[in-house]
């Protein structure tokens, strides 16, 4: 009789969950659903020319003198995005079949393996690429406990510092702390201790605290004396300045003014629309506002609206015709529809739809035709050595991977953001 063994299991996982995983990276939420994807990302870089005028010359009466197009060239370098997971030998055993477990582990492991990736790659795509989730005030980020699991350490945030959104944390996630940190862009700082990891073991979202269940100097001390300083920040492990590009970075530039993108320097062709709403609510007014200077200085209308549950609820008060519609995804074919409400713009009606990860005092208008993610090819499970689950050295368990390497490539012109709205 033959047992089942992890040579059979890697193929059948492969055959029976495989396809699914890649749907899932697909069309988990609507922005990773729309935007394009490529997968043939070779070499050290990818150079991408980039016009930033128009050329030749016009003029009425007399020929004109003509004149060449100014072009830059963006560069896009991978970054490296994983997730794994690992799996007791005994597990997979005892639940074989129905009749010893619920879920088998190595279904349950893969599904959730993946769900946590495409948790982590949305947040990514609304963050700066720093990987910073949160970061302390001189006010009142307070911290008491003692990182044991008796009496963790409980991190409060007070808001007035790096925006905390609770759904940067998860339960089970690993985080580090880094020291002088400063806001970008870039972000500046570095690890307290580069093999220091702390467990989050609870999420308040009412109370913007997180609980940690760790070792860490600057958390002892703090909960001994002071708040936790505004240079001291939370990141997902081993995550500091290596994410890839997310939206907050291309607001930031263009707040900031300077510095470089894509190996282009800020400039009017090269940056994207950020209105101020200076505390005020979320009107149509506003909202018609962004739609009409993108296409002013972009000449395309975005085609796209994402927004915080928060907003989406506002939003919701002031449209007089909630209309429902299914917007097709651009990744999979005839399985997959998106249900979101319309805004009549000035140009059309367009699609709002709600992220979880999406600020709760901003509103992004993005035209998904000009938000790339250049992966580097055989992009998935680990598999290079002919199976998916590895034999762990020293334990009796298996290990494996998902992920790879990518860039998301967001032409800054073609989006708009309506920031500082009121929450209340």
């Amino acid at each position: 009789m033959t047992s089942f063994n992890m040579t059979d299991q890697t193929n059948l996982f492969k055959v029976n969950y495989y396809k699914k995983s890649a749907n899932m990276y697909n069309s988990e939420n609507v922005l990773q659903g729309r935007i394009k994807k490529r997968y043939d990302f070779t070499g050290k870089q990818r150079f991408v020319a980039t016009p930033m005028s128009f050329s030749g010359g016009v003029g009425s009466g007399t020929l004109p003198k003509s004149n060449a197009g100014i072009y830059e060239g963006a560069v896009i370098t991978s970054k490296r995005v994983y997730a794994t997971c690992e799996i007791e030998r005994e597990a997979i055993k005892a639940s074989a079949n129905n009749a010893g477990a619920f879920v088998q582990a190595t279904q349950e492991t893969v599904r959730k393996t993946v769900e946590s990736y495409m948790r982590n790659a949305s947040r990514i795509l609304f963050g700066d690429g720093s990987g910073v989730l949160a970061s302390g005030s001189a006010s009142a980020s307070n911290v008491t406990g003692s990182g044991t699991l008796a009496t963790p350490y409980v991190v409060s945030f007070d808001g007035t510092g790096q925006d905390f959104n609770s759904v940067n944390f998860e339960e089970k996630d690993f985080v580090q702390m880094i020291n002088t940190y400063a806001a970008g862009p870039p972000a500046t700082g570095g690890y307290e201790d580069s093999n220091s990891y702390l467990e989050v073991v609870a999420v308040d979202d009412a109370a913007k605290t997180v609980s940690l269940v760790g070792t860490s100097a600057t958390l002892a001390t703090d909960s001994a004396s002071t708040p936790l300083s505004a240079t001291d920040a939370l990141v997902m492990q081993g995550s500091f300045n290596t994410d890839p590009i997310g939206l907050k970075a291309i607001k930031d530039y263009s707040i900031a003014g300077s510095g470089t993108l894509y190996n282009i320097g800020i400039q009017r062709r090269w940056e994207s629309l950020v209105s101020d709403a200076g505390g005020a609510g979320v009107t149509t007014d506003l909202m018609n506002g962004v739609m009409l200077d993108v296409e002013r200085t972009f000449g395309k209308v975005p085609n796209m609206i994402m927004v915080h549950y928060n907003q989406f609820r506002k939003i919701l008060a002031l449209l007089e015709d909630q209309k429902v519609y299914n917007l097709p995804n651009r990744n999979l074919k005839g399985n997959m529809s998106f249900q979101g409400v319309e805004f009549m713009s000035t140009r059309g009606p367009i699609g709002i739809f709600v992220d979880r990860f999406c600020p709760e005092d901003e509103v992004w208008f993005l035209n998904d035709n000009f938000i790339e993610c250049h992966h580097r090819p055989d992009f998935g499970w680990f598999d290079d050595d002919g199976t998916v689950f590895l034999r762990e050295t020293g334990i009796d368990a298996y290990s494996a991977r998902y992920g790879g390497y990518y860039e998301n490539f967001i032409t800054p012109t073609a989006h708009g953001v309506l920031t500082n709205l009121t929450t209340l």
